[in-house]
């Protein structure tokens, strides 16, 4: 007997348990993407006229839509002072346009005129464009973000050689670099990486700015010639063919490039050595 009752006890110790239903809260509400404030509005420009004036409704001269991906259609605005909505579609009754006015290149929305701020902060299609919506944490990073691009660029062009920071400024101002002297290099080197960080970054790692200067150079110093019809490149003492410029690609360019050929190394070596 005791035999029995030990096996049925542990047929009830291995008995399937009852399962007990989970209890599913309800997930709590996702918080809304659009923050009810007090918003400025800036021109994208540096110039800040009296008055500038932002469409305020579609027309056929300049077109306001916005597409919803959401009905798969082009929906048209419409600022209306008394409306709760700018799409014409969910508009009702007689609408009275309101003008978008920017005095000394800015406006102020409150936050009781959403409509109107709903409008320029997303669904205007000049928004961007002609005018961008004030934001300081983001206006922050990207003031950080230039203040960085000039650190980079300018003890780039402290580094740089004479030959270097003539190279990258030609670029931009041309035959005039010949007439400066080592220290108006320098100098014009330092107010072009602090005025055009990125621009002056990507002309100094560009190597085929060192090699179009070095093609300008040698024209210059007649070791090698360019035709009247900027064709070809030849050799300035027996006129030898070096090369043929592609058509309508600017003729130094096509040196730099053609100087990284296995022609092109031999021909650069010789040039270096006389220059």
């Amino acid at each position: 007997m005791a035999k029995k009752a030990t096996k049925a006890e542990e047929t009830i110790e291995v008995a399937p348990q009852p399962v007990v239903a989970k209890k599913v809260t309800a997930q709590e509400p996702t918080k809304p993407t659009w923050e009810i404030k007090d918003r400025l509005y800036t021109l994208k420009s540096n110039k800040r006229p009296l008055v500038f004036t932002v469409p305020s409704m579609h027309t056929a001269k300049r077109p306001l839509l916005w597409f919803d991906e959401e009905k798969g259609y082009q929906r048209e605005l419409k600022y209306a002072t008394n409306q709760r909505s700018p799409f014409v579609d969910e508009q009702q009754g007689p609408a009275t346009l309101g003008r978008i006015v920017l005095r000394d290149g800015a406006l102020r929305v409150p936050k009781e005129n959403q409509v109107l701020q709903k409008l320029l902060s997303l669904y205007h299609p000049y928004k961007d464009e002609l005018y961008e919506e004030y934001k300081p944490v983001q206006q922050a990073a990207n003031q950080l973000d230039w203040i960085e691009a000039e650190i980079e660029a300018l003890n780039l062009a402290k580094a740089l050689s004479i030959d270097e920071l003539e190279a990258v400024l030609r670029v931009e101002f041309g035959n005039q670099v010949n007439e400066l002297s080592s220290s108006e290099l320098k100098r014009d080197g330092l107010l072009f990486a602090k005025k055009k960080p990125l621009l002056f970054i990507e002309l100094a790692n560009d190597e085929n700015v060192q090699l179009r200067n070095f093609g300008i150079k040698a024209t210059e110093a007649r070791i090698i010639k360019l035709s009247p019809d900027q064709r070809t490149f030849t050799y300035g003492d027996n006129n030898r063919k070096l090369m043929t410029i592609p058509f309508d690609e600017n003729p130094y360019s096509a040196l730099a490039a053609w100087f990284k050929t296995d022609d092109g190394v031999e021909v650069y070596k010789a040039i270096e050595k006389r220059l």
